[in-house]
């Protein structure tokens, strides 16, 4: 199989095998939703929209494909150092993705401001407690969103922070009863407490599995969350909701300005709150989503580098997952299920991925040279767990031009076999979730690269 030009060298693909009780035949939409585990965010939430979508999960089947040089201008002239990957490649990469996938993202400075509402101890003195109120616009009606916030009681200093939206709101992280409840729109789920579209007491803690909070507190880190739908409510309306009104001179075709590019727009207007705050560390705040919320991180960690790490966790379609493969969640697939999380000329490349002049390898390569962590579930082969691997892979050539070291292996590594340079990457075992075991892993590469 042809994978790209020099920049990227082809790699041997680990036989499908060594998954065989996981990886499924070639099924209709309708099978992979109970078979294979597509995205989900929750019971009744998935990306099955209709039932005459085929996907397909047999490598053997992945089209011939032919990856984009990462390091070749549009004018086709090489990149041989930092300073013109720096000046010339990269914001072409970045104009390339405004362009054709998640819309041009609003120019600053931006009129916000933020309001301390409560500190407080919490978890039994393991945590200080605050929620922040980020206001978005000077329009003080406008949209806004809460900044929940758990740091360590122990720390003597500004402390190393993760940052990333949750899909509930706040109090669906954990049992925490000082946590504010959300009275924003959110998507019914009779399970996890969502009552007429809105957060009850019953939603709190219902995702505490996917926050292990205590932990991440006891290792040193802090955690920063706000709710995406804060930002941009998850559905399509023609993009007249949310922050998008306020940024009208955006929203024009075919760039126009998408719910993903919002979400990561909302996390760069948290990052500017938390440079301010005392007891975050400035220099080491990493951004972290799962699912589609790791396809905002990605694009919030490509575009802002004050993010000292980037992390995806199941991004899939859109996220890391290479769309020339066409495996599982297809390009097609996706805009039609969820037609407002990308911009409308991002649709064009249904079932043309190939003409598509940017694949997600490019987007990973924009985060170098920080860190960067690809995480993967090998039973989420909705979200091709091998397409992100190769995605991570072919970011390296990019990072061996500042010197630093891409994955290294050649090979997708077996399950619970986290492997680590400066891009990192690992396959958990179990489907389209987030775990402790992937969050101990997030630790463990925070450490290597932000504590001696």
């Amino acid at each position: 199989m042809q994978m790209s030009s020099r920049a990227t060298r082809s790699v041997r693909p680990t036989s499908a095998v060594a998954y065989a009780g996981v990886v499924c035949s070639f099924v209709l939409a309708s099978a992979v939703v109970s078979a294979c585990g597509p995205e989900t965010d929750g019971p009744g939430l998935t990306t099955a929209a209709s039932d005459d979508f085929v996907a397909n999960y047999v490598e053997a089947l992945v089209p011939e494909y032919t990856l984009p040089d990462p390091l070749v201008s549009l004018s086709g002239v090489p990149v041989t150092d930092a300073e013109t990957w720096r000046t010339v490649r990269r914001p072409e990469i970045l104009g390339l993705y405004e362009q054709h996938v998640f819309g041009k993202t609003p120019e600053g400075p931006f009129e916000i401001s933020a309001e301390v509402l409560s500190v407080e101890p919490a978890l039994a003195g393991a945590a200080i407690r605050k929620e922040v109120r980020v206001q978005l616009t000077h329009d003080p009606a406008g949209p806004s969103f809460i900044v929940l916030m758990y740091m360590p009681s122990s720390a003597t200093g500004p402390t190393p922070t993760f940052l990333a939206l949750n899909f509930y709101g706040n109090l669906s992280l954990h049992a925490d009863e000082g946590i504010t409840r959300s009275t924003e729109w959110m998507r019914e789920n009779d399970e996890f407490g969502i009552v007429d579209n809105r957060a009850t007491e019953a939603t709190r803690g219902v995702r505490s599995s996917r926050w292990p909070v205590e932990r991440i507190l006891e290792r040193g880190y802090g955690l920063a969350t706000l709710y995406y739908g804060d930002i941009d409510p998850d559905y399509d309306d023609g993009f007249e909701n949310g922050i998008h009104p306020y940024f009208t001179d955006v929203t024009g075709e075919p760039g126009r300005w998408s719910s993903v590019g919002a979400w990561s727009w909302g996390l760069s207007r948290a990052m500017d709150y938390l440079v301010t705050d005392e007891d975050v560390d400035p220099d080491q705040v990493m951004v972290m989503g799962h699912s589609r919320l790791g396809k905002a991180a990605l694009w919030a960690g490509a575009q802002d580098e004050r993010f000292a790490i980037v992390i995806s966790n199941d991004s899939g379609a859109g996220g890391a997952a290479l769309s020339r493969r066409a495996y599982g969640e297809t390009v097609a697939r996706i805009n039609d299920s969820f037609p407002h999380w990308f911009n409308r000329a991002f649709k064009r490349y249904g079932e043309r991925e190939g003409e598509l002049p940017v694949d997600q390898h490019m987007l990973l390569s924009l985060v170098a040279p920080r860190p960067l962590y690809v995480a993967s579930a090998i039973e989420d082969q909705w979200a091709d767990p091998r397409g992100e691997f190769l995605s991570a892979y072919h970011a390296g050539p990019v990072y061996r031009l500042f010197g630093e070291d891409p994955l290294p292996v050649e090979e997708w590594p077996a399950v619970d076999t986290p492997v680590m340079g400066t891009v990192a990457y690992h396959v958990r075992g179990g489907g389209h979730d987030v775990r402790r075991y992937d969050w101990e892993r997030f630790m463990d590469f925070a450490d290597m690269h932000l504590r001696d």
